[in-house]
């Protein structure tokens, strides 16, 4: 009985951590009545914003992929300690704080950053634009992207490239023919998480780029200025961040559920 009494305590306790993550996303859809949605989304903030983060999560992402798939290809067939040490540097945005990314890409790319000997003889000035923003939400959401897709080519299996090689074929088209298709729903569910996350990204953002509406003003900062003049207009893009993140959760479970039934079936 007294090991039974037990076990029951542990689902308990973990129900109160589930309790408090979920009531506060059913407080958001449930006190958000039909004429509030309506009110906040006819609102002359929202459609900018959401134009905005529409384009800049996108470019993003194109970014990401393009260069974090070659990237995560390299390490992935690397075991040396700088494919270590690279690895570790690129986990740094995830656990960074979002305003120390900002600081420390005004420091970098902004009118007296690291770099600006080198931009601004080039007329560019990247600080407090709409390119800044893209700049961010790369920053804080390759790592994402990156790290699962290390973890999708290294489930590739080696002996099938060993094949291919054998066969003549040469270090790209073993990527593009044999890696890419072997790892594109690990890779699918990455670009998933990493859209997901630039499409969150404040802090960063706020500190590189500001929040000028209409050219550095996403979603997440239309809800901060929102907030401070209008709480259904706020929650109203609260509530359109939360649909997208619970689709985009839909999505990467699915992929990763078809990745690993295979696996799960093999002998």
């Amino acid at each position: 009985m007294a090991r039974r009494a037990q076990r029951g305590v542990l689902p308990v306790v973990g129900a109160l951590l589930l309790a408090f993550l979920v009531v506060p996303v059913v407080a958001l859809v449930v006190t958000a009545t039909p004429d509030d949605l309506r009110h906040g989304l006819a609102h002359p903030l929202v459609w900018p914003a959401l134009r905005l983060s529409a384009l800049t999560t996108t470019a993003s992402l194109v970014i990401v992929v393009a260069f974090g798939t070659p990237l995560a290809w390299t390490l992935a067939r690397s075991s040396g300690r700088a494919a270590r040490l690279a690895e570790t540097a690129l986990e740094l945005p995830v656990v960074m704080p979002p305003a120390v990314a900002g600081v420390a890409l005004l420091l970098a790319f902004g009118r007296r950053g690291l770099l600006s000997e080198v931009l601004d003889p080039l007329g560019l000035s990247p600080s407090f634009t709409t390119a800044a923003v893209v700049m961010a939400e790369v920053f804080v959401s390759a790592p994402f992207f990156v790290q699962a897709a290390i973890a999708a080519f290294r489930r590739v299996d080696e002996a099938l490239i060993v094949v291919a090689r054998t066969f003549g074929a040469s270090p790209l088209r073993v990527f593009f023919w044999v890696a890419l298709p072997l790892a594109a729903p690990g890779l699918l569910a990455g670009a998933a998480l990493s859209w997901a996350r630039a499409l969150g990204e404040f802090g960063a953002t706020l500190m590189f780029a500001g929040n000028f509406e209409g050219r550095t003003q996403t979603l997440p900062l239309a809800i901060y200025t929102a907030l401070e003049a209008d709480l259904r207009v706020a929650q109203a893009l609260a509530l359109v961040l939360v649909a997208a993140a619970f689709l985009l959760l839909l999505v990467v479970r699915a992929v990763l559920a078809r990745t690993l039934r295979p696996a799960e079936a093999a002998p």
